[in-house]
């Protein structure tokens, strides 16, 4: 590994840690002694990309986090989570197990994801998705996503591409408070009780 500080091409693991995307180490440089991590991660078989024009790429992380970075571009987004949007549609892609997947079906599991992350990022996501010709069809789209992300246009017995993730609300649960018994009372209550 080069350091990237003077690029020296040999370095030292001093620690490893699992990481959610793989495998965070702390090197040194040998040459510098200056330290800094990197991230070893699991490359996976190649998946090719079928578009529109029948015309096909290889699947790009990177395309993904770009698209998505433009979307949310000045919204009050958590660190990190362009980066897990990215990683849960990667490992949905790769868990179809085809050699091609349809853009179609990327472009539907980044929107999916966005509709949980921030509105106004998904309704930017979709106006360039989805190419809206006018108006109107922005409108369709706001009103389906006041009305609980149901398209209009979308008939109510037609299956769903990808499953709702809405959270439910919690189950509310009642609290009992237990008085204790007199032989679970402190001695110095249980004498107090007594003179009284």
């Amino acid at each position: 590994m080069n350091c990237p500080f003077c690029g020296h091409p040999d370095s030292r693991v001093i620690d490893s840690r699992p990481d959610e995307a793989g495998v965070r180490r702390r090197r040194e440089c040998q040459e510098c002694n200056r330290r800094f991590t990197t991230l070893e991660k699991i490359e996976l078989g190649g998946v090719a990309v079928v578009k529109k024009d029948d015309s096909r790429e290889e699947f790009d992380r990177e395309k993904v986090i770009a698209g998505v970075r433009r979307a949310c571009e000045k919204r009050p987004i958590p660190s990190g989570a362009i980066e897990a949007l990215a990683d849960e549609v990667e490992k949905a892609v790769h868990a179809q197990g085809k050699a091609e997947v349809p853009s179609s079906y990327i472009g539907e599991l980044v929107m999916e994801r966005l509709r949980g992350l921030d509105h106004i990022a998904y309704i930017r996501f979709a106006s360039v998705y989805r190419a809206f010709a006018d108006v109107e069809e922005l409108e369709q789209e706001l009103a389906a996503l006041k009305a609980g992300w149901r398209r209009p246009d979308v008939p109510r017995d037609q299956m769903a591409l990808l499953p709702e993730s809405e959270a439910k609300p919690p189950k509310p649960r009642l609290l009992r408070v237990r008085r204790p018994r007199a032989e679970e009372e402190p001695p110095e209550r249980q004498a107090k009780g007594a003179t009284k």
